[in-house]
């Protein structure tokens, strides 16, 4: 038997159980601007964002009675956004790993200790100009904390497929942050 994870707003998803929109309003807004930004930086565009946000919120407390437990209910709502803004890509029939092969020849690594000198809104700005596949792959490994493994599964590609974009999407990145510096 699987352990349950305590939840620290229990008294909420029992009243979202109940139907109770105070306990859906309260939940939303605990958690609105955590899951806008996991879907932002996964499908890359404000307004698909926001409809995923609202999608996920709509989905989760019409299906609050699934929910056991096992995890938070950050985590399930989090895979609820995750797998919402996957198939959002989808739907629109891109290609996400079509620049595959296209930086191979890159340099594969930046020296640890070279001084880049850039803000985290800068590096975000970055990471949305990445390809779809790129961008996705590291999102979910470098800030969601998936294992390739488990993005592999998501995605329906191979564990070296996640691998390979993680480490080119790090190499554009290095490489639009080598320009940053030269620029600067």
């Amino acid at each position: 038997m699987a352990s349950k994870a305590t939840d620290i707003h229990q008294a909420l998803i029992e009243g979202c159980r109940n139907a109770d929109r105070k306990a859906q309003y309260k939940l939303y807004h605990l958690y609105a601007k955590q899951m806008y930004n996991v879907s932002m930086r996964i499908v890359n565009h404000v307004g698909e964002a926001e409809d995923i946000l609202q999608e996920s919120f709509v989905d989760a407390f019409r299906r609050i009675q699934e929910f056991r437990g096992e995890a938070t209910f950050g985590s399930w709502l989090k895979r609820i956004v995750v797998n919402k803004s996957i198939n959002s890509l989808r739907k629109k029939r891109m290609d996400l790993f079509k620049d595959a092969g296209r930086f191979d020849n890159l340099a594969n690594e930046v020296d640890d200790d070279d001084d880049m000198n850039i803000t985290a809104v800068r590096l975000m700005q970055l990471v949305g100009e990445l390809p779809d596949g790129y961008r996705l792959v590291l999102t979910l490994h470098l800030f969601e904390n998936y294992k390739h493994s488990e993005i592999a599964a998501l995605l329906n590609i191979s564990e070296s497929t996640s691998k390979s974009q993680y480490n080119r999407a790090k190499a554009r990145l290095r490489e639009q942050l080598k320009k940053t510096e030269y620029a600067g």
